[in-house]
């Protein structure tokens, strides 16, 4: 009975951290490019008070996992640095969301561990099997081939799709550089507590001088859309639900699993967001798709076989 409870545990897990994830995607894509609301970096910060918000009380009242504190101002500082690498890579990822189909999107962010191996390499110069370097010529040859195919292909999209998801890998690269010390290790959950206040402090400032009207927008577009505001609740708290299944499918699988997991939501999330917003695809975005996930899937299997 106990592993049959244990079984629907992880599934509800499974199924929250799809949902949050996918969620999050589609939503910020029907807002920031089919609602009128054109503040990425407002909503990004929404993200962070959100996260802020809600490690608080997962972790101070709900226990989830044990509060960590700073130990040092040397720690704070390697967090904050953290922080702001983290706010570079969401607002990015929302910015190209405006401009590139969720699908293209997903294509562009599957790259994430040809950047990581970069950047691992040029901070290390730990070098891994030449195999799994091998497995990464698919990972960029399918976005090419996708690039290629993309009917409406948005460069400067593009560009900030590729600036998010290099920030997205050097933020992992950094974590685990800066937080390498047994002293001053933090979980994510925990990370994120930090992490979230410093954030607001960055995009606030940010929101304001490179958004200005910001504000005036979104009460008027409040006042037109009577869900504005709902839609704006849920995203937030979605982008933490993200976050605090990705911290707990870990815990409760492992890490590979959290990685397979990761290779598939990509394709569910490509399908969904094809059949919402009616994005035009073709075979050969399709194809060169298809080519960086299994050039992912190759890298994830060689890398676990050569460690």
């Amino acid at each position: 009975m106990s592993s049959k409870k244990q079984a629907i545990f992880i599934s509800s897990l499974v199924i929250l951290w799809y949902s949050s994830n996918i969620g999050v995607l589609l939503l910020n894509k029907f807002l920031l490019s089919n609602y009128g609301f054109r503040f990425p970096i407002f909503l990004t910060m929404c993200h962070m008070a959100a996260c802020a918000i809600l490690s608080y009380i997962s972790i101070v009242f709900l226990k989830i996992v044990p509060l960590q504190t700073l130990k040092s101002k040397s720690q704070f500082v390697k967090i904050a640095t953290l922080s702001i690498v983290f706010c570079g890579s969401v607002v990015g990822g929302n910015i190209s969301l405006r401009y590139l189909a969720v699908s293209f999107n997903q294509a562009v962010g599957a790259t994430t561990p040809f950047f990581t191996a970069l950047f691992a390499y040029l901070a290390t110069l730990k070098r891994e099997a030449w195999v799994t370097y091998a497995a990464l010529v698919p990972v960029v040859t399918g976005v090419v081939i996708a690039s290629g195919g993309e009917p409406s292909f948005h460069f400067f999209g593009f560009v900030m799709c590729i600036s998010a998801t290099a920030a997205r890998a050097f933020k992992s690269v950094l974590q685990g550089i800066l937080l390498s010390s047994e002293g001053e290790k933090l979980n994510s959950m925990n990370l994120l507590l930090y992490m979230s206040p410093i954030a607001i402090l960055v995009l606030l400032p940010a929101a304001l001088i490179m958004e200005p009207n910001v504000v005036d927008v979104t009460l008027s577009l409040g006042r037109e859309h009577k869900f504005m505001w709902l839609l704006l609740l849920v995203n937030s708290v979605m982008a933490y639900s993200a976050n605090l299944s990705n911290f707990l499918v870990t815990k409760h699988t492992s890490a590979l699993t959290l990685q397979v997991l990761g290779n598939a939501k990509g394709a569910v999330a490509v399908v969904i967001s094809i059949l919402l917003f009616k994005n035009p695809v073709t075979v050969i975005g399709i194809g060169g798709y298809m080519i960086t996930v299994a050039g992912v899937v190759a890298y994830g299997e060689t890398k676990r076989r050569f460690r």
